[in-house]
């Protein structure tokens, strides 16, 4: 048995907090940013000590939960679930900043993992970061969601920055509300290509990377 299935729980569950109860991430500031670095370029991604790399991820046929309705024999899953903390991804490809905006997948229905660290500079290419409020914007063709640290926090009927935010609609998730320098912060962008029901005739990839600083 597959790692992932073997800790995957085959019975259905509730999450661990109602998610009506969940508290609301943090939003990121309408305003337009004092500082913003581009990740898409060799000096932005140099700058966070950030090094890419990128996999296909596949949907799986997977034995059904145990307690679905008898007509459901088999569901599906994503492999791999590049999402965790830790997540070995050392033999993956290396991406270079330069070419996140590059045509991926095979179209139509496709994902891709992208996955990075970033690691807060003293000074970001002329921008003293120590107590600035720091988000990560990462705008995917068509949409994405973004992981920070194995987590992607959500609470039901409020924003959810690391989910699906629309067509061509940029993720702008709140890293810290005061930044300290050292800081690091594992990135995993899982890309889709979509609309989904649609299935269309053309590529996933990166219109935008960039970390934003406010004062």
């Amino acid at each position: 048995m597959p790692d992932y299935l073997a800790r995957t729980p085959r019975a259905s569950a509730p999450p661990p907090m109602p998610p009506l109860l969940m508290p609301t991430p943090p939003v990121a500031p309408q305003l337009p940013p004092v500082h913003a670095v581009d990740l898409m370029t060799e000096a932005g991604s140099a700058a966070f000590d950030a090094v890419w790399r990128g996999k296909e991820a596949k949907i799986i046929e997977v034995p059904a939960l145990t307690d679905s309705m008898p007509e459901f024999k088999t569901t599906y899953d994503i492999d791999p679930h590049a999402e965790e903390r830790g997540f070995d991804d050392a033999a993956w490809p290396v991406i270079p900043a330069t070419e996140l905006g590059a045509k991926r997948g095979g179209g139509q229905v496709s994902f891709f993992w992208f996955r990075t660290r970033l690691t807060i500079p003293a000074n970001a290419l002329g921008f003293d970061t120590a107590g600035a409020l720091t988000v990560l914007r990462i705008n995917v063709d068509d949409y994405a969601e973004i992981w920070v640290n194995g987590e992607m926090p959500r609470a039901a009927g409020r924003p959810t920055p690391g989910g699906i935010q629309g067509f061509n609609m940029p993720n702008r998730l709140v890293l810290a509300t005061q930044i300290t320098v050292g800081e690091t912060f594992d990135i995993a962008v899982f890309a889709i290509n979509g609309p989904i029901s649609a299935a269309p005739l053309n590529f996933l990839w990166f219109r935008e990377a960039k970390v934003e600083f406010y004062r």
